[in-house]
């Protein structure tokens, strides 16, 4: 591995995995620990006001307290690459990790960093079924993601900064062209739509993945918000949510169960927001931020496939 290459991963696992494979060294790796996909973002990344704004995120919504002079310590590592020649990002296909990536990517810009970036990016894998993370890859499968990393154009950098700058802004509807916009990224356009979908449906109330999950508790047995998770984990699609995302989810959800000791079911508010029979967005009261907007703010109408302002809570 040349020492030129400085290696930035979507989290410490793939950096810990990547490690014990010398794929990579300890001193050519920056491991990304954000979860930019929830809560609000500023569009000048690793400032102060960013960091500012994400403790206080993690703080009130998760009741985690984040350093932000770790954060900043290892962001400061980007303030000197005279010593690299290119830069590999390791990001998967979900909308988890490609909110970090344009993050990344924009940072790269921000901070005056003009090499070659290149992408190694998991998700469709020959011979298996499903969507594959990078550290779901075994030691060979990530050699050859490795090998057959992407090296970004221009129009994809600028592609990958324009995302970031919607994202981080008012008016994601400006993110709808360019679902349709070729590029490097090769999920990209299921990311996009995935977001836009995370909105309330107009009809209901209910995001789809927030729909996909009452759809879970209807036609499978379900013991305990926990076993609910593990459902929810693993038939999420392009979202890429964690443990902490998707317990947050379901307390968001809690309104349309019914729970004992051994089961939770749909209650009749549940059935309701299935059938699309009764609007629950202002009784779920979900205070999430998407970047620059709330959830709260805006509703997705699937017939004019976009977002309309919620009008009751428009200033």
């Amino acid at each position: 591995m040349s020492v030129t290459t400085l290696h930035i991963t979507n989290g410490s696992a793939l950096t810990d995995y990547l490690l014990k494979l010398e794929i990579i060294t300890a001193s050519n790796v920056i491991t990304w620990q954000e979860a930019l996909c929830v809560g609000p973002t500023v569009l000048e990344v690793a400032s102060e006001e960013f960091l500012n704004t994400r403790k206080a995120f993690f703080k009130s919504v998760y009741n985690i307290e984040l350093s932000k002079e770790e954060i900043a310590s290892e962001l400061q590592r980007l303030d000197d690459v005279s010593n690299f020649t290119e830069i590999v990002l390791w990001f998967e296909y979900d909308l988890f990790c490609h909110i970090n990536m344009v993050a990344v990517i924009s940072l790269l810009e921000q901070k005056g960093i003009y090499l070659p970036i290149y992408l190694v990016c998991s998700g469709r894998v020959d011979g298996e079924k499903g969507l594959k993370s990078l550290g779901q890859l075994n030691p060979k499968q990530l050699q050859s993601h490795y090998d057959d990393r992407i090296k970004l154009k221009l129009d994809d950098i600028a592609l990958a900064k324009h995302v970031w700058k919607i994202y981080c802004g008012k008016d994601h509807n400006l993110l709808l062209p360019l679902i349709t916009r070729p590029s490097s990224f090769t999920y990209l356009s299921n990311c996009l739509k995935a977001h836009i979908k995370r909105f309330p449906d107009v009809r209901s109330g209910i995001s789809t993945l927030e729909y996909n999950i009452l759809k879970l508790v209807k036609e499978n047995t379900i013991t305990s918000r926990h076993h609910l998770m593990g459902y929810a984990l693993h038939y999420q699609g392009y979202y890429g949510y964690g443990d902490l995302q998707l317990e947050r989810v379901i307390d968001v959800l809690a309104l349309f169960f019914t729970e004992t000791e051994e089961s939770l079911t749909l209650n009749r508010k549940g059935h309701l927001a299935l059938e699309h029979q009764h609007n629950y967005q202002v009784e779920m009261n979900n205070t999430i931020y998407f970047g620059g907007v709330r959830a709260l703010d805006y509703k997705f109408d699937k017939q004019q496939n976009k977002l309309i302002k919620t009008i009751v809570h428009a200033n």
